[in-house]
């Protein structure tokens, strides 16, 4: 079966598209390094000839409100009216937990939009709505850092291996379309900043981790609960002693 990536050479993307190739499937890593744009459309409707499946894993290079949406809502337009001109049977998308909840941060607004391209599309589709990633702690603890403390959000989180992920979203795209949404996340619930201060610990970082409420995460302030599937998501394997363990360290 031939199935198409878009943002096929990111973290998720090659861990799939690796996932897929070895059950014997012709995978396409679609990205602008590729020769694939789905911003200009470029290389797309190649790469969409007989393909069967597509995996939208695409990403915005930019997380400023105005150009995140204007990349989701682009790409997504881009990206549905190709797969309808050439017969895709089934759409999957990564997308976050909580995007629904927190219309503060521009970035999640803007993964809602792309949401809605899809399910107003007509394709048959499957959305899964993953929490944030292990490998993304580091970056976190330095969006809140000023000297030597890191500022972190006490709302809670269950982070998910991107080995999970991948292993999830291929999955689904062998799956029959759901036409609708499924969640995923790690097996370990706790505070934002007490996986920040647990993560820093383990590189040996001296940073302080202060938990404040306050403290914002993609834009915006966290409620009780929003980053958190209430809907019993499929659980991950690995947790984060196990990702530790086996994670390149930077």
């Amino acid at each position: 079966m031939k199935i198409v990536i878009t943002g096929g050479t990111g973290l998720i993307g090659s861990k799939t598209a690796e996932r897929l190739r070895k059950q014997g499937h012709d995978v396409i890593a679609a990205a602008p390094s590729t020769g694939v744009n789905t911003i200009t459309g470029e290389g797309l409707a190649d790469a969409l000839k007989g393909a069967a499946v597509v995996i939208d894993l695409a990403n915005s290079p930019s997380f400023e409100d105005e150009a995140v949406l204007e990349f989701f809502q682009t790409s997504g337009r881009n990206l549905m009216a190709a797969e309808k001109a050439s017969g895709v049977k089934h759409h999957v998308a990564l997308s976050i937990i909580g995007a629904d909840r927190l219309p503060d941060s521009g970035y999640l607004r803007a993964k809602v939009a792309q949401e809605k391209i899809i399910k107003e599309s007509g394709t048959p589709y499957t959305i899964v709505r993953s929490t944030q990633f292990f490998e993304f702690l580091g970056g976190i603890a330095q969006e809140g850092t000023l000297g030597d403390k890191a500022r972190v959000s006490t709302g809670y989180l269950q982070p998910i291996a991107s080995d999970d992920v991948a292993d999830f979203v291929t999955d689904a795209a062998l799956g029959e379309p759901v036409n609708g949404i499924i969640e995923i996340s790690g097996p370990e619930r706790l505070r934002l900043c007490d996986f920040v201060a647990r993560y820093l610990k383990a590189v040996g970082d001296t940073r302080t981790v202060t938990g404040d409420p306050e403290a914002r995460y993609f834009g915006t302030k966290l409620q009780d609960g929003s980053l958190v599937s209430d809907n019993k998501p499929q659980i991950g394997r690995v947790g984060f002693g196990q990702w530790f363990a086996t994670h390149p360290k930077k």
